[in-house]
């Protein structure tokens, strides 16, 4: 019969998964246009930090909106319940001391403002990074066909086009995307992290 068992009353804190994990629970929040360069940015972002041997985790379209905001469409009401879920779903991974890094673009200033309210009123940090591109170098880079269909009118609602974006006025990291490479954007979310204490 093991004797090393220690009883904690009450439920696992932050503090001690934190202390366990050797890092802070954050969630890092990417908004732009479509083709900005968020998905990127996100993938190399985790593969970096999981390199370093941190808990590391990515939300975007392909795990949130094929599962848990399938339900969902592309109006702005839908829109609004899908980043208030992605915060919630975001504050939870942080709370187990997760690196949460979030992809979306999220166009509305007031939805991203309580994504962040939520994380402050749990005392989770939340690094909001705009990941920033020219409307004209995203059309050109335009990978999916999105802007060229939105442009002939076969997609309604599309942000940049004829739906709006609202870009973050005070960010916590402003990265843009014409002038800076992916390893270059990893460089700068990962030196913010350090700066701040979330990697130690």
């Amino acid at each position: 019969m093991s004797t090393n068992i220690t009883f904690h009353a009450g439920s696992v804190t932050r503090e001690e998964r934190d202390a366990l994990l050797k890092q802070k629970g954050v969630t890092i929040w990417l908004t732009g246009l479509s083709a900005s360069g968020k998905s990127t940015i996100a993938c190399a972002l985790e593969q970096h930090l999981l390199h370093l041997h941190k808990f590391a985790y990515r939300l975007d379209g392909d795990n949130i909106r094929f599962g848990l905001n399938k339900d969902l469409g592309f109006d702005e009401k839908s829109r609004n319940e899908n980043i208030r879920r992605i915060g919630e779903v975001a504050k939870l991974f942080s709370d187990a001391s997760a690196i949460t890094i979030t992809a979306f673009i999220s166009p509305y200033r007031q939805d991203r403002a309580v994504a962040r309210e939520l994380h402050d009123k749990a005392g989770i940090p939340f690094v909001e990074v705009f990941v920033d591109a020219p409307l004209s170098v995203v059309e050109e880079r335009d990978p999916k066909g999105l802007y060229k269909k939105a442009r002939a009118g076969e997609i309604k609602d599309f942000t940049g086009i004829s739906a709006p974006y609202e870009a973050p006025e005070s960010p916590e990291l402003h990265i843009k995307t014409d002038q800076t490479s992916v390893t270059q954007a990893v460089e700068q979310i990962t030196n913010y992290l350090q700066s701040k204490g979330y990697l130690n």
